[in-house]
């Protein structure tokens, strides 16, 4: 096995023991991941067409092994004191999200099912938006994650097909808010927001 396997193997048996790794030495170890993986200074155009001077692509890290396991250990602790029975987000930047905070979920005894919210309905079959929906019935409550929050509108989209399904939003929680407007706009719908990270956030912690 490579020596960097084992380290990864090593930070698995300590996290997973009786004692725990603390939260905020899980939350470093992403920081610098994400900086690593996910994180690019220079001149880049959002889906929104505004200019920004930094890009972050939270899918590189999602779907890193360790990356996941972090994830997953640090939204199962975000969210462990908010009642509801499934955790769901916008395909495709939320897809490894849920699947990582269930499983995650699910070692620490909280079954925590999962949905994936397409933006638009399939085009075929039951021409659904929402994936998962065998594993909750109307009226349960759905903590909403996301990898970033810039003006908010992608997490509301889901937020809303999640409601036209029947079902709550108990919570929206992100990795990243690029405080841009979007916790004010979760806000405004009636929902609160919390993150992991801002940028200045981000970059300090990842950095040290």
């Amino acid at each position: 096995m490579k020596p960097a396997e084992n380290a990864f193997l090593d930070r698995r048996v300590v996290a997973t023991s009786p004692e725990g790794t603390p939260m905020n030495e899980m939350k470093h170890q992403l920081a610098k991941l994400l900086l690593e993986k996910s994180y690019r200074k220079g001149e880049f155009s959002l889906s929104s067409g505004k200019k920004t001077d930094y890009y972050f692509d939270c899918r590189q890290t999602a779907l890193h092994p360790e990356g996941a396991w972090l994830i997953g250990n640090l939204f199962a602790d975000m969210i462990k004191d908010i009642p509801a029975v499934a955790v769901g987000g916008m395909t495709l930047g939320a897809d490894p999200l849920v699947t990582a905070t269930s499983i995650i979920a699910r070692q620490q005894g909280r079954p925590l099912a999962g949905l994936l919210i397409r933006k638009e309905a399939k085009g075929h079959g039951a021409k659904q938006y929402i994936e998962g929906l065998a594993n909750v019935a109307p009226g349960d409550r759905v903590i909403m994650l996301e990898d970033v929050v810039t003006s908010g509108a992608s997490v509301l989209k889901a937020c809303l097909r999640v409601r036209e399904a029947g079902l709550a939003i108990a919570a929206v929680c992100a990795i990243l808010d690029r405080e841009e407007g979007g916790r004010e706009a979760v806000s405004a719908a009636g929902f609160e927001l919390k993150s992991m990270f801002t940028r200045p956030d981000l970059v300090t912690m990842g950095s040290m």
